[in-house]
């Protein structure tokens, strides 16, 4: 029977891709085409991208963005292939992906369970704070520092991570307030209602070596590489990210 939580009873094995400065349209493709045209479990992580919005498959670009504010100060806007909502996203961003199978991890395709699989992971990541799930956010206290989104198809999911090692106050105003809020959030302004880790991590590349570690620790891990997943990238599968400007 799958559970919603802690590791899976035999060490199951995934492929880690850390990846610097890659962009994140580049990212949401390499994690679509994992998804869809291979049947491995993966992590994927990368920081130091350049700056973008990127949106849930089902986002409004005028409902969600400041028109004028994205006129004056333009960036790439994205529609990725999961859910979730709309982030701006720069180098001071630290993702985290994993695509698993149902059935090596005994976690089931819900987003419960899902959710709660990983934030067990990243408490055990990141003993030096105290983290936990929030409506969906992980969270500091009352305060988001990281955002996900996820998709889930029959014995196969994926969970994507953005997490805030820090923020430029000013680009938050590329965003609209959302008609749909978490009810913690209380209409908090995003100064307000978000953290960062910094005061925790002096250099987000220490983010993803407590993730690789935590990794170790539950798994087999397989260090991959861009160049050992071309084969896979350039399989056919569906492509729904795109980039919307």
């Amino acid at each position: 029977m799958m559970t919603s939580a802690g590791p899976a009873s035999t060490r199951a094995k995934f492929n880690l891709l850390n990846l610097v400065q890659v962009p994140i349209f580049q990212q949401l493709q390499i994690e679509e085409a994992l998804l869809r045209a291979d049947t491995g479990n993966w992590c994927i992580l990368n920081r130091d991208s350049p700056a973008a919005i990127v949106m849930g498959i089902s986002g409004i670009q005028e409902k969600l963005i400041d028109v004028r504010f994205m006129q004056q100060h333009p960036v790439p806007v994205i529609r990725r292939f999961s859910g979730g909502g709309t982030v701006f996203i720069d180098q001071n961003t630290v993702f985290a992906t994993f695509i698993c199978n149902a059935a090596d991890l005994q976690v089931a395709c819900y987003p419960h369970h899902v959710h709660q699989w990983m934030a067990n992971f990243y408490k055990k990541s990141f003993p030096q704070f105290e983290m936990h799930l929030r409506e969906n956010d992980y969270v500091i206290g009352e305060r988001k520092w990281g955002g996900n989104a996820q998709y889930l198809s029959k014995g196969r999911w994926l969970h994507h991570t953005s997490m805030l090692w820090d923020f430029d106050q000013k680009n938050m105003d590329y965003l609209l307030m959302p008609a749909k809020i978490p009810a913690y959030r209380q209409a908090r302004v995003h100064r307000d209602f978000m953290c960062t880790l910094r005061e925790h991590f002096s250099e987000a590349s220490k983010v993803n070596i407590q993730i690789i570690n935590q990794l170790k620790q539950q798994f087999e891990v397989d260090a991959m590489s861009l160049q050992n997943i071309k084969e896979i990238i350039e399989r056919p599968h569906r492509k729904a990210t795109v980039i919307l400007n």
